[in-house]
C-alpha cells in the first residue's frame, strides 16, 4: 500500500457514511420492503463500525482521518435514522430528543475539531463508547417496532394479532428509549466537555504575544 493510498478501516467507514444516506430515504418510502432493507442496511452498517476498528487494529493502520471520521460517521448513521423515524406518524419519537441528540453531536464534532486545529486528536471515551451502544440500541428498538407495525397489517390471524400488540407496546417503549438516549447522549458530552476544558480556553483566548524585545 502507497503512503497516499486509503487504508482499508478507512474505505469501511466512508462505505458506512453512504449506507446511512441509504437507509434514510428507505425508511421514508412507506412500503415493508423498503423498511426491512433499511433494518437490514442498519444492522449491516453498524458492524461495519466494529469491523473497521479490528481492521485498523489488526494491520496498525491507525490514522489521524479514521480517527476524526469514524465517529463522526457513526453519528450520521444515528441521527439519520432517529431524524427520518420522526417523519413516522406510527413511531412515538419525539422530535425535541432528536434535536438534543444531534444538538450533542454537533458539539462534541466541533470540539475534535477544536483539537485538530490544536494538533490533537480527541479520542473515543468509554462514555463516548457506551452513548453510541445505547443510541444504536434505541434505533434498533425502533426499527423492531415499525416491523412489527407493518407485519401487523400484511399478516392475518394469530400473527397479525401478536405483531399488533408488539407494536402498541413498542410505541411507548420508543419514547422512553429515546429519552434514555438522550440523557446518556448529554452525560457523553459533559464529560468530554470537562476532560478537554483546557482546549476550549485555548482556543478562544487571543495568543501570547511576544513583547518587543523577544521579537528583535
Amino acid at each position: 500500500m502507497s503512503k497516499t493510498e486509503m487504508t482499508l478501516a478507512n474505505k469501511i467507514t466512508l462505505s458506512r457514511a453512504l449506507l446511512a444516506m441509504i437507509m434514510f430515504f428507505a425508511i421514508l418510502i412507506p412500503e415493508y420492503v423498503t423498511r426491512l432493507t433499511a433494518t437490514l442496511i442498519f444492522i449491516f452498517a453498524a458492524a461495519t463500525d466494529w469491523v473497521d476498528g479490528k481492521i485498523a487494529r489488526a494491520t496498525n493502520t491507525y490514522t489521524p482521518f479514521g480517527a476524526i471520521v469514524d465517529p463522526f460517521v457513526d453519528k450520521i448513521l444515528v441521527c439519520s435514522a432517529l431524524f427520518a423515524f420522526t417523519a413516522i406518524p406510527q413511531l412515538n419519537v419525539p422530535v425535541w430528543a432528536v434535536f438534543l441528540i444531534i444538538l450533542r453531536e454537533l458539539t462534541v464534532s466541533t470540539l475534535r475539531v477544536i483539537a485538530a486545529l490544536d494538533g490533537s486528536v480527541l479520542a473515543a471515551e468509554r462514555w463516548g463508547k457506551f452513548k453510541t451502544v445505547v443510541q444504536m440500541s434505541t434505533v434498533g428498538l425502533i426499527f423492531f417496532v415499525l416491523n412489527c407495525y407493518h407485519l401487523s397489517l400484511i399478516t392475518s390471524g394469530k400473527a397479525s394479532f401478536v405483531f399488533g400488540v408488539l407494536f402498541n407496546l413498542g410505541r411507548h417503549l420508543d419514547y422512553a428509549a429515546t429519552v434514555v438516549a438522550v440523557i446518556v447522549t448529554w452525560g457523553s458530552m459533559a464529560s468530554y466537555l470537562s476532560n478537554n476544558w483546557k482546549i476550549l480556553e485555548k482556543s478562544w483566548a487571543l495568543p501570547v504575544q511576544k513583547n518587543k524585545e523577544e521579537n528583535k
